[in-house]
């Protein structure tokens, strides 16, 4: 954190107790690390997932291109194990209006049905901080 900004805190903090007021500057700077750290971390975590699919599509397409039945492959002391996996998508409230005009033809109840559910959601609330980096 540059000196302007822990300047323009220091302004907007009462001027009570020093170490309070140290702490929370400290707490703030540790949080921007971190957060900093997180980002590139995900970043990366982004880039081999991405190496990874492109990997599998490379494998699948010699499996086919080769014919190869088996689906278990040893390498050293691991096996390998190629499988079709199924993958939902979300339940979101376009789909379950959807589905819902299928079975129930009147538009009003569907829309009534999707409002109440709407209305029912739990709702959580939590504190967070957001970094905004200034270009």
């Amino acid at each position: 954190m540059n000196e302007l900004a822990i300047n323009i805190l220091s302004q907007h903090m009462e001027p009570e107790n020093k170490s309070t007021k140290q702490q929370f500057i400290d707490n703030l700077q540790k949080w921007v690390a971190i957060d900093t750290q997180l980002k590139m971390i995900h970043e990366k975590t982004k880039q081999i997932r991405e190496s990874k699919e492109f990997l599998i599509q490379k494998i699948y397409t010699y499996i086919h291109d080769n014919n190869i039945t088996s689906n278990k492959i040893n390498m050293n002391n691991e096996e390998v194990i190629f499988y079709e996996k199924k993958e939902y998508p979300p339940l979101t409230y376009t789909y379950i209006e959807k589905c819902l005009s299928e079975i129930i033809p009147e538009k009003k109840q569907v829309d009534f049905i999707i409002q109440y559910l709407k209305s029912k959601r739990e709702i959580k609330h939590s504190h967070d901080i957001r970094k905004i980096s200034k270009k």
